[in-house]
């Protein structure tokens, strides 16, 4: 796994911080730009695996910008250019302290918590008599905290968000409507490449002159997960596990070797061949999402590559 960009430590003109996220690292140049490199590293309950994934990086990265470009019609967002394959490079924001968590499924997170008796989820009520990965009779926000680098993300409901003062009532409402409109977007998108978009996230901030955008990535597999919509209905009825297209493929192999992030678990080793499914697993994804054919960037040697590209770029703005 040599061809992986798992860590980096550049020193570009005007840099003044790094902050290291699970997968991303982000360069603040001159307290104005925010440079986003999208590594090869895999976090799956809140932990960073051990190796990376090929390609991963290039993967989200482009699936975030096309998804950006679809959606920035009616949500801003804070994207200017992508200098290189794995990277994004937009407007300084404050970001907001939540997750903007929304699901049209009973599945993953919310499948887990229903089947331990809970009818509610971020103080939202879940219908009784439903089945993993049925549909909602609409989508429910269940936001989350988020998490410094090795913690875990937190379940809040709307009520503690605002009451606490982790954002501001009328701009907790605002991210409300966003995402009710990204989620309908990206819901209609997933729809016209025989998909269905199950679940996911999505991340907001505000710029210097206070207009709320979204940032990070969007529909990515990190942050998604889709289900095959031929084949939906008769594996509900069958009670068979769907065909999905995420990351819970993952989540569900460590389940299998006994991890879920808790105490005094250990990472189960992944083997080489293992690592090749999963990669495989998120071109699969970005070519059903986009629509076209994964190009694979040059790897031979990743992190001189990127620097290049990024400097080059700096140099026009």
């Amino acid at each position: 796994m040599s061809h992986t960009i798992t860590d980096t430590n550049f020193e570009f003109p005007g840099q003044s911080n790094l902050y290291k996220g699970k997968v991303r690292e982000v360069y603040n140049i001159n307290s104005n730009l925010l440079v986003m490199v999208a590594t090869d590293r895999l976090s799956a309950f809140d932990v960073v695996m051990p190796k990376g994934i090929p390609f991963k990086g290039q993967i989200l990265n482009q699936i975030a910008t096309k998804m950006m470009a679809a959606t920035e019609d009616i949500v801003p967002n804070w994207l200017m250019a992508t200098p290189d394959p794995n990277v994004a490079v937009g407007h300084l924001c404050e970001p907001f302290k939540v997750e903007m968590v929304i699901r049209g499924y009973l599945s993953g997170h919310a499948a887990r918590e229903y089947k331990l008796g809970k009818r509610q989820l971020c103080g939202v009520s879940m219908p009784e008599g439903m089945k993993e990965n049925d549909a909602f009779p609409s989508p429910i926000i269940t936001p989350a905290t988020k998490a410094e680098m090795g913690d875990h993300d937190e379940d809040i409901s709307r009520k503690d968000i605002i009451n606490r003062g982790i954002v501001s009532e009328a701009d907790y409402l605002v991210l409300e409507d966003y995402t009710q409109k990204l989620f309908q977007r990206g819901s209609e998108i997933a729809a016209s490449r025989g998909l269905i978009l199950v679940d996911t996230k999505y991340e907001f901030g505000k710029t210097k002159d206070g207009v709320i955008v979204l940032i990070d990535e969007i529909h990515t597999p990190d942050s998604s997960r889709y289900f095959y919509t031929k084949g939906y209905e008769a594996r509900q009825a069958n009670n068979e596990a769907q065909k999905q297209l995420s990351k819970e493929f993952v989540r569900q192999w460590l389940i299998g070797n006994n991890f879920q992030g808790l105490e005094g678990q250990t990472v189960p080793v992944m083997s080489e061949e293992y690592i090749s499914t999963v990669s495989e697993r998120y071109i699969e994804l970005y070519e059903n999402i986009t629509g076209e054919a994964f190009v694979k960037a040059d790897v031979t040697d990743i992190q001189s590559r990127i620097e290049n590209n990024v400097l080059k770029y700096l140099k026009t703005v």
